[in-house]
């Protein structure tokens, strides 16, 4: 059983940055750790994702190049570094585990309580 706890989000300018961060429990040392979003009035999708193990990152095309996808394994912690914030970015950001052995597509197993981030001027 992993366990998943967010930080707190908040509200940044437009250009701004901000850095989220998701504490896990539990043994996640095959896992695939993912960031996703849900904006409003919109589906749950896909920002960015990284295998604990291999430290290899994977992000969505609208966030290429402005968020990056980290871990700290002494802390158990997943991070998402978002630089150049726009409205558009504006959602409830929730982090994701999966353990990639077991998994076969589809959705993460285990995710976090969600965290809302504004991007307003």
């Amino acid at each position: 059983q992993v366990q998943l706890v967010e930080s707190v989000g908040g509200s940044v300018r437009p250009g701004g940055s901000l850095r989220l961060s998701c504490a896990a429990s539990g043994r996640i040392d095959s896992y695939l750790m993912g960031w996703f979003r849900q904006t409003p009035g919109g589906d749950r999708e896909f920002v960015a994702t990284i295998g604990w193990s291999s430290g290899t990152p994977a992000y969505a095309e609208s966030v290429q190049g402005r968020f990056t996808i980290t871990t700290d394994s002494a802390k158990n912690t997943l991070y998402l570094q978002m630089n150049r914030k726009k409205p558009q970015d504006t959602a409830v950001y929730y982090c994701a585990a999966q353990d990639a052995i077991t998994w076969s597509g589809g959705e993460y197993s285990y995710w976090g309580q969600g965290t809302r981030v504004t991007v307003s001027s």
